[in-house]
Formats: C-alpha cells, sequence, structure tokens
C-alpha cells in the first residue's frame, strides 16, 4: 500500500460515524500544536499565543437553520412542563491561549494551555415569540481565565519519533458562578448557562493519539484523535453538572514548495454527546460538526512563527436548537528558546 493510499484511508477514518452527541459549536477544533504535526520536534521549550474568535449567530435545528420565530413554537421534549425551546440571539466568542511546551527532544513531551475568555451572549429566553423578550431571558458579558489542560505526550516508539500517545487534564480553573441580569422586565439576577460558563467545573481526562508522515519532497500530513471525558460532576446553580464526552478528529496536509511560507489545509472533527446532570440543558447541547480549514505559517525566523487558518463548516448536525458560527478565525505565534 502506497503513501497516498494509506493518507486517502487515513482521511476517511476521521469522518464522523453521525452517532449523537454538549454545546458542540461552542469550541474551535483547530490543531495549531506543531510538535503533534511535526513542524517542529527539537528539544526545549517553546511558547504558543494563539487567539480564536467565534461568532455564534445563526440558529440551527439539526442540520439545517431555523428563524427565531419558529424555534419560540418548537417544542421542549425534556421540559417536565411543557415548555418551548430556548430562542438564543447570539454568543460572541474570542479566545487567547497561551501554552508553554517543553520537549526532551528524544521521547516525551508536556505541555501547558491557559485560555483566556471573553464571552457575551445574549437569549430571548423560552415561551416569548422570537422577538421579544420571554420567559428567563438575559444577557451576559464575562471574561477571565477559563479551563487550564495539562498534557504530556509519549513518541519514542520509532527512530522516525512521528508517533505519539497523549495523555492529561483538563482542570477546574474557570469560573462557574457567573450571573446576569434578566431582560425580561422582572429585574431578577440569574445564573448563567452551564455551557456559558468560564469553565465547567469538572475534572476532564483527555487522551490522545496523532501520526505524520511526508508523502513526497514537498508534502506531508498528519493526523490526530482526541478523546475528553468528565471524571466528575460539579455544582452549578440548579444542580450538578456534567458536560458530555467529546471526540476530536483532525487530518491535514501542508506544502513546503514555498521558501518563505507554508500552505496548510485541515480537515476537523468534532463530536459531543449531550450534557447531563439537573443543571444541563438535555435538549440543546451535542452534535457533531465537519470543519475545512485552510491556513498558513510564515517562519519568521528559525525559532519564530506565525499562523493563521479560517474554519468553515462543512457539516453541522446539533441536537435541539443551537447557536451556530459561520466561520472561526485563528492566528497565532509560537516562538522557540
Amino acid at each position: 500500500m502506497n503513501k497516498y493510499t494509506k493518507l486517502a484511508l487515513a482521511l476517511a477514518a476521521i469522518m464522523p460515524s453521525g452517532a449523537a452527541f454538549a454545546c458542540a459549536s461552542c469550541g474551535c477544533t483547530l490543531n495549531s500544536d506543531f510538535g503533534t504535526q511535526g513542524l517542529s520536534n527539537s528539544s526545549g521549550w517553546s511558547l504558543d499565543v494563539r487567539y480564536d474568535t467565534l461568532n455564534q449567530n445563526q440558529l440551527r435545528k439539526g442540520t439545517g437553520t431555523v428563524s427565531a420565530t419558529e424555534a419560540a413554537v418548537t417544542p421542549n421534549p425534556t421540559s417536565s412542563t411543557g415548555d418551548n425551546a430556548e430562542v438564543e440571539k447570539f454568543t460572541d466568542n474570542k479566545y487567547l491561549t497561551a501554552t508553554l511546551d517543553y520537549n526532551n527532544g528524544d521521547s516525551w513531551g508536556v505541555s501547558v494551555a491557559v485560555p483566556y475568555i471573553d464571552r457575551t451572549h445574549s437569549t430571548l429566553g423560552i415561551n416569548g415569540d422570537g422577538i421579544n423578550p420571554g420567559d428567563g431571558s438575559y444577557d451576559s458579558s464575562t471574561s477571565g481565565i477559563g479551563d487550564v489542560k495539562v498534557i504530556g505526550r509519549y513518541y519514542g516508539f520509532s527512530e522516525n519519533r512521528n508517533f505519539g500517545l497523549q495523555f492529561g487534564l483538563k482542570l477546574p480553573t474557570g469560573n462557574i458562578k457567573q450571573t446576569a441580569m434578566t431582560t425580561d422586565g422582572s429585574g431578577l439576577i440569574t445564573a448563567v448557562d452551564p455551557g456559558l460558563q468560564l469553565g465547567t467545573g469538572t475534572t476532564d481526562l483527555i487522551i490522545g493519539a496523532y501520526y505524520f508522515d511526508n508523502l513526497n519532497q514537498n508534502w506531508d500530513y498528519f493526523l490526530q484523535a482526541q478523546y475528553q471525558s468528565a471524571l466528575n460532576t460539579s455544582d452549578m446553580a440548579g444542580g450538578s453538572y456534567r458536560p458530555g464526552d467529546s471526540i476530536n478528529l483532525t487530518g491535514g496536509l501542508r506544502y513546503h514548495g514555498f521558501e518563505s511560507f507554508t500552505p496548510t489545509v485541515q480537515l476537523n472533527a468534532r463530536q459531543v454527546n449531550t450534557d447531563s446532570g439537573d443543571a444541563a440543558d438535555k435538549y440543546a447541547t451535542g452534535g457533531t460538526l465537519v470543519y475545512f480549514t485552510p491556513g498558513v505559517v510564515v517562519p519568521v525566523t528559525s525559532t519564530f512563527s506565525v499562523y493563521s487558518n479560517v474554519q468553515i463548516p462543512l457539516y453541522q448536525d446539533v441536537k435541539g436548537i443551537q447557536l451556530a458560527p459561520t466561520s472561526i478565525f485563528s492566528i497565532g505565534a509560537r516562538v522557540s528558546f
């Protein structure tokens, strides 16, 4: 089996199976890790700083779009009081993530990723007309440190050092007590939805694997799979909360025929299970997303590079009615020292 056949099979294998799945659309699925992509495997320290902007401003139901007025009269089958679906207006997310990495250059490495999140959200609540505020409507704005990830990797399986396993934790460092003022005229303070808090309040297990190789002199590729699962539940307003398990799959290609920059393309797939617990939204969480992601890496010096990517949705299948983005923009820089 030649390298081109292997690549075709590997890319086909990362496509989602269509099984059911927490807010599928409220995170970036981009792989910007130079180590797992094979762009850098030298020993020492590196710092990566990445900015992502993700505006969820499109209401979706299943694989299609839905208007706010249509959403307002859609029954929520998980409601014990017969409420209709929540009609959200937008969620504007901005992430600044700093990742400090150490690589021993032989067989192992470890990284610590610290996200700073700036998020604004507006919802019309439930049992309204899709235009005017209904029950539980509110506007919220928050910023701060999110949940920190610590991930180790081992890649000493072969002389090529091009296959590795990942094992780590997502720590409950983000605030989960954010509140907002309701906009329905009651003047009450309400808790912000669990999926919109800066953190989940849970410690999550993260395991993954990656592989990269050359196709020929100018082309190479990389593959990565990563699974995340909460090990406990958190105490949110309204009761217990556990985010749904998630799987992220990525396949990427790079072209090295240009001296001053490297074009890249990724296919990113994300599948998320529905949130659980008394405080969870069991109707409008979970789904499957697939993104086509063109990008570029520009080596400024031998130790400093900048990169940029745009994620364009190819397939979106959400549970219930959720907000989803029309695109995700990322820009970053990496320095080795």
